[in-house]
């Protein structure tokens, strides 16, 4: 019969060389953190997730956080890649290699019996800000205009507001939806909703105007004439590390672009 004390003293070697075993086998990862903007999140964990299959030997964490978040850890050293899906402001530029790896349009959905196909940007603010309230101002139905928006902190809102409302508030008594399926299933219940979404959630249950008279495709977002899209970009501090160089090497590459374009947004390359 073992003795007690060997077969915990076996019990405890085992423990200490499974334990040896696993940090030493975590130890030859080569590890990529990623964080920022919630918009590229999606995008980026796609491209983790494939490029982690053909490299097992690669670890890549992918967290949110928004895009300022992603710009200052970038900056910081404190992620080795930051997402934006904003342009960096001047000051927000030193010592950040900038990486576009994609461009999303945002659309304005407005309900299929809608008679109405194109408004301006700068009706598109007076709406939104309230100044404009019934669909007659704009050569639609005498209506109400019950306009449907974003949280405070969603993507989404801030590239609408950022290439649209500008200093200009939204109207207080807009509908808020916490995610763009909502604000389309709002859209496409009410005949007088507008609202915004990205191109990328479109589907042909609501309907898409044409913004100053360009209608948004890929096609529009690539060659510029399509005014209200965003751009999705990686950023890097310096010069990126061996690892990091061969992963963005493949993002944007053949591979790489063609999963971005999967996820319907207009890959950097076609750009």
């Amino acid at each position: 019969m073992m003795n007690w004390k060997y077969i915990m003293g076996l019990v405890i070697f085992i423990l200490i060389i499974g334990a040896y075993i696993f940090v030493t086998s975590q130890n030859q990862y080569e590890r990529i953190e990623i964080a920022g903007s919630t918009s590229v999140q999606p995008v980026a964990e796609k491209l983790a997730h494939k490029y982690m299959e053909i490299n097992p030997d690669v670890k890549i964490n992918v967290q949110g956080g928004g895009s300022s978040l992603g710009i200052r850890s970038a900056s910081q050293a404190i992620v080795d890649i930051g997402m934006s899906s904003r342009n960096l402001e001047p000051d927000e530029k030193e010592n950040l290699n900038e990486y576009l790896i994609g461009k999303e349009g945002i659309v304005i959905a407005v309900n299929l019996d809608n008679p109405l196909e194109d408004l301006s940007i700068e009706q598109l603010k007076d709406i939104f800000s309230g100044k404009i309230t019934n669909w007659k101002e704009v050569g639609g139905p005498d209506a109400e205009i019950n306009v449907i928006s974003r949280e405070e902190g969603s993507g989404t809102r801030s590239a609408f507001e950022e290439l649209v409302m500008g200093d200009t508030k939204i109207r207080n008594d807009a509908i808020i939806q916490i995610s763009t399926e909502s604000v389309k299933q709002t859209v496409k219940q009410d005949p007088y909703a507008i609202g915004f979404v990205s191109l990328s959630h479109m589907s042909d249950d609501v309907k898409a105007l044409k913004v100053d008279g360009v209608a948004p495709s890929t096609a529009t977002i690539s060659d510029g004439s399509y005014k209200l899209q965003r751009p999705f970009l990686f950023l890097i501090k310096g010069e990126p590390t061996e690892s990091v160089k061969a992963f963005m090497d493949w993002v944007l590459g053949p591979e790489g672009q063609a999963i971005i374009e999967e996820e319907k947004v207009v890959p950097a390359k076609t750009s």
